[in-house]
């Protein structure tokens, strides 16, 4: 490495502001100027009762002005509180398969937002055999890249941040894609238990060898894998259907057809990001990993190929449910935090490697990051837009410090995307998960302890867990698609 080399770094994320008073909002803003208008006509015929108006309005708007830590309302903390126990109240946290479940008829469905969903074979360009996963209410087809990532262990600063922008170009390319709506990087990391490397090594051990050759083999065998760790990387790419020239959409085998003949090109520009040999996976892989995702103690039998074989249908749990702040399936406890705000000021590439790095006090643990790019078209309209709200909010000399940083990063946002940069919206899901739920609390205490080094800033998803559970699977959940909050409302409180 050249002595005057510099290590690049990395920041400026940002959350586009909303248009606004304070921390009202856009919708908030509305509503306030809305109701001094109708208190002010009050308060010309009856000025009493002009008084208790606006006394009332100021009652409404303090669940709006109220803000935790993390940015969340009080309006928004109540109405998720009031959404679970009503929820809880339905009986909508459980869930039962199987046997002797009464929605499944005998078979062991996914729950909550896969329930629905279904899975697809098809070929590519090269002939290989690739899964979709296919969500019905979003009409979303979602096809998973198993890749091989070496890791950045004994290997030079430059040729990292040669990976980290080629990684930038594959992320921006996403958004010339048509139709596409979504991506994710799931990295898992899971206790070894040898069996794939028993079977390589049965597979290939010549019978006439040496008998001290196949003693060292065997003890090989039986004692690497004790206390180690393995670490699957996978990539999820979505599309959403898209209507021929006539209007009509497409139907599901034109789509096996379109996105079979993108899977070379997308494999094609991840050789450069670091991520090593990516292949599409199976039915049968997907299923598995799935499978696994929700019954950690089926992962020996299905490796072993003593279990029955996976299949989409019966993917999910037996039983399965949710709590305020934690998740039960089957033989797993799991508890899923999401990213309230990205890392401060500028940092390293290696920033997020304690955080995907295997943990002992964690059982399985898997970070996704959950990408949304915009168009050309829209990514230039939201930053010039981001830029004049950041202005607006500039309050000349009795302005805040972060509010002048705010106008700096806006205008250098700009700039970056007049000269080509693209803009993503991404999110981080992180899930940990253990055998017990008396574990639990030694996994939270090592989640936190790894989000500091990363400088993010985690909050565990109360009221939510089984849908962030299953958002934070390698199989192309879109969670904004399956919200019913309008999106103007939903981004401006």
């Amino acid at each position: 490495m050249p002595s005057d080399y510099r290590e690049p770094t990395y920041g400026n994320w940002r959350r586009p502001v909303s248009p606004g008073i304070g921390r009202l909002g856009l919708a908030g803003t509305l509503i306030l100027m809305a109701g001094l208008i109708i208190v002010t006509l009050i308060a010309t015929v009856m000025p009493v009762a002009g008084l208790i108006g606006a006394g009332v309005l100021g009652l409404l708007m303090l669940p709006l002005v109220i803000q935790d830590q993390h940015g969340r309302t009080a309006l928004q903390s109540l109405t998720a509180r009031s959404n679970w126990w009503w929820g809880r109240s339905q009986g909508w946290h459980l869930y039962r398969s199987g046997p002797l479940g009464v929605v499944s008829h005998g078979s062991c469905r996914l729950p909550g937002l896969l329930a629905a969903s279904r899975l697809v074979e098809g070929h590519d360009s090269y002939g290989r055999p690739f899964a979709l996963v296919v969500v019905p209410a979003t009409r979303h087809y979602t096809v998973v890249f198993e890749c091989n990532a070496d890791g950045a262990a004994l290997v030079d600063q430059e040729q990292i941040d040669v990976w980290v922008a080629h990684w930038g170009h594959w992320l921006a390319a996403l958004a010339y894609e048509p139709g596409l709506v979504g991506a994710s990087v799931t990295i898992e990391t899971a206790p070894d238990l040898g069996h794939r490397l028993r079977q390589e090594v049965y597979a290939n051990t010549d019978p006439n060898a040496p008998e001290l050759a196949r003693a060292a083999l065997e003890e090989i065998v039986w004692n690497y894998p004790v206390g180690s760790a393995r670490v699957s990387t996978r990539i999820a790419v979505t599309y959403a259907t898209l209507p021929h020239l006539g209007g009509k959409r497409r139907d599901q085998d034109a789509m096996v057809r379109q996105i079979g003949m993108r899977i070379p090109g997308l494999i094609s520009g991840l050789e450069m990001t670091g991520a090593g040999s990516a292949r599409p996976m199976t039915a049968h892989q997907l299923a598995e990993a799935v499978r696994i995702a929700y019954d950690p103690g089926a992962q020996s039998d299905i490796e072993s190929g003593e279990g029955e074989s996976a299949h989409w249908e019966n993917a999910g749990p037996v039983a399965a449910q949710e709590s305020w702040d934690h998740y039960v399936h089957d033989s797993g406890c799991s508890v899923t935090w999401g990213m309230s705000e990205a890392p401060r000021g500028e940092v390293l590439s290696s920033v997020m490697n304690g955080l995907v790095a295997p943990h002992p006090d964690i059982a399985r643990k898997r970070v996704t990051f959950l990408y949304r790019p915009h168009n050309p078209a829209s990514a230039a309209r939201i930053v010039e837009r981001d830029r004049k709200d950041s202005r607006f909010r500039l309050d000349g000399a009795a302005s805040a410090a972060r509010s002048e940083i705010d106008v700096i990063k806006s205008d250098q946002s700009a700039i970056e995307e007049a000269r080509g940069a693209g803009v993503t919206r991404f999110t981080i899901l992180v899930t940990a998960t253990v055998h017990s739920a008396e574990e639990l609390p030694v996994a939270a205490a090592a989640v936190d302890t790894l989000s500091a080094p990363a400088r993010l800033r985690l909050r565990r998803m109360y009221g939510s867990q089984a849908s962030a559970f299953a958002a934070a699977l390698p199989v192309g959940i879109v969670l904004p698609e399956h919200l019913q909050v309008p999106a103007l409302v939903r981004e401006s409180l």
